[in-house]
Parts: C-alpha cells; structure tokens; sequence
C-alpha cells in the first residue's frame, strides 16, 4: 500500500491541475480554447433585428465560448460588405437581398446564421401626416426614401407598385439611414419612406406619419429578412470561431424566438428604443435555422422582378452549424 500511495497522489494532482488551477485557460464544452480568434467584430444595425447578438453578450453565451464579441454600428447589410471584404469586420448583419445580389456579382459571401423574419406591420410605407398620397397607386412619379438601394427596401416597394399596377420606373428611391428619415421626410427630401420598427412607432407618435401599405404582403408576407455574414475566406480560415459563434447566437435566437420579453429587455441596451416603446412596436419573429428553401425564395424573387440576372442557389452559400 504504502507504495502506491505516491503514484495515487500525483494522479490527484495532475487530475486537480486539469480541472482550471493554474493560469492556463479552462477549455470549454464547446473546445472554446482552439478558436482560431478569440476577438472579433461584428456589424449590426440599432434595430430589433439583431437582438440575439446582445442576448448572447448579456447572457455569456459567447464568453462560454471563449469568444469576445466587439458589436460595431452599421449603416445596413449592403454598407457592410465591403467591410467584411477588407477584413474591417468578421461577421456582420446583412439583409438577404443585398447578399445574393453580391452573390449573383461573384462576391464569396458565405450565410452563417439566420436573424430575422417580416411580420406583419413591420416594414412599411409612409408619408407624412399632411401628404395628398393615400395609396401605393398615388405613388407614380414620386420619390421614396430607402436606408440602401437594390436592397430588401427597394424589392418590397416594388412588390406593392407592381400590385398595385405601376411599373418599376414609376417611382424613384434616394437613400437614407433609418435614423434620419422622419426628418428628411418632413423637410421633403422625398414623398413617402420605406420604414420598419423601431422608426415607424416614433414617426408615427412625433410626427404623424402615417403608413400607406404593409410592405411584406402579398409576394413577401413572412418573406426572410436578415441573417450573418461572412466572407468565404475568412469562414474558410476560422471555422471553430465561426461555430462557436454559430453556438452562441443560435441559443440567444431561441431565447428572441421563444419569449418576446427577452427582446423588449434587450432592446434599450442597444439602441434608443425605451422600455414602453420596446412594448409596444410591432417585432418579426426570429427564426433558429438556414432554411435553404426558405431562403430561395428571396433569390427567386429577385430573379423575377430583375435584380439578379441568373438564378442563384441560396444552399450553396449556407455554412452549417456544426457542433
């Protein structure tokens, strides 16, 4: 007994020193302590879309990864790609209109996780309280203001001014940052806005707009909204901090899809929305996977209406979650 005792006492120790004594970083269940970057930027816009990143931040979710998350402001998905191009950001948000036009382009975007889906009375057009326009129809002619051009902003107009028997050219668009559109509306810089949540309830109670049409109707009811993105080299090169970031924001989505109340807490955090408004405005849903089928619809739509010039296949951009 008496020598074995030395062999049972190291075998203590080195069980001991495996379990976080020491400077050494404790691994993670998810094998956090293999990240390629352990520290990343991340694009996102100050509306509800998003709110899963700020989920994942608030709860650790990322930290049990061994990921630190830097959100950076953006001005919309379209704006961003040539940051994620350049290496300025490693994922960022961006709407699925304006990834597959890249794609159709022959830009290497990868999709790495899902975000957010259209509602009803979540994106919508409006015009200012006093404006002689009443319908999509009395928009021929007239200006609309959009946060990016060729974007989810641009097809879901076109989709109402076709149904409403205009013809593409009808109407002309002048980009605008959310933020800035209720002023530039009401100082006539354009006759009606695209505009979705937080901005449509603070137009609508400080100015008095008023919305013409529920833009995600018709062709685009439920249509996909916004997801993550990557560049294909940058997914290529960091595929265990893509998955463990796919990890974490995938159990903060579930959170924003399971329980709206996670949302409204999250909300004030990271943008100007106040805790009644976060009650009150009208959200999407967010969804816990890349459906691939889904998501081709987008890429058939822009297909028809002329924003791609070959179909594009949405599967093939789609990094799965691994792990």
């Amino acid at each position: 007994m008496r020598s074995r005792i030395p062999a049972v006492v190291l075998g203590l120790a080195l069980a001991l020193s495996g379990c976080g004594g020491g400077d050494s970083p404790t691994p993670t269940a998810a094998g956090g302590t293999g990240l390629e970057k352990t520290t990343i930027k991340v694009g996102a816009l100050p509306i509800p879309d998003p709110a899963a990143l700020y989920i994942a931040q608030a709860k650790g979710f990322f930290k049990a990864e061994g990921l630190t998350v830097e959100p950076v402001t953006i001005t919309g998905g379209a704006a961003a790609l040539p940051q994620i191009e350049s290496g300025a950001l490693d994922i960022s948000q961006t709407n699925y209109v304006s990834t597959i036009l890249a794609a159709g382009q022959g830009k290497k975007i990868k999709l790495v996780a899902d975000m957010y889906q259209a509602a009803p009375n979540t994106f919508t057009i409006m015009v200012p309280k006093d404006s002689p326009i009443r319908s999509v129809a009395d928009l021929k002619g007239k200006v609309v203001l959009v946060n990016n051009l060729q974007n989810i902003a641009t097809l879901a107009v076109t989709s109402q001014i076709k149904a409403a028997g205009l013809a593409t050219d009808d109407v002309r668009y002048i980009e605008k940052p959310f933020p800035e559109m209720g002023n530039a509306l009401n100082s006539g810089q354009g006759d009606a806005a695209w505009i979705t949540e937080p901005f449509i309830t603070a137009n609508k109670n400080a100015l008095g707009f008023r919305t013409i049409a529920d833009t995600m109707t018709g062709a685009t009811a439920e249509f996909p909204i916004a997801g993550w993105m990557a560049s294909e080299d940058w997914a290529a090169k960091n595929p265990r901090t893509l998955a463990a970031f796919q990890r974490a924001i995938a159990k903060a989505q579930q959170l924003a899809s399971s329980d709206r109340k996670e949302v409204e807490a999250i909300l004030p955090t990271y943008t100007k929305i106040d805790a009644k408004t976060a009650a009150a405005i009208a959200l999407g849903t967010f969804p816990t996977s890349l459906d691939a089928a889904r998501l081709q619809k987008v890429a058939d739509l822009m297909l028809e209406y002329g924003y791609l010039k070959s179909p594009v296949d949405v599967k093939s951009m789609i990094v799965p979650t691994t792990g």
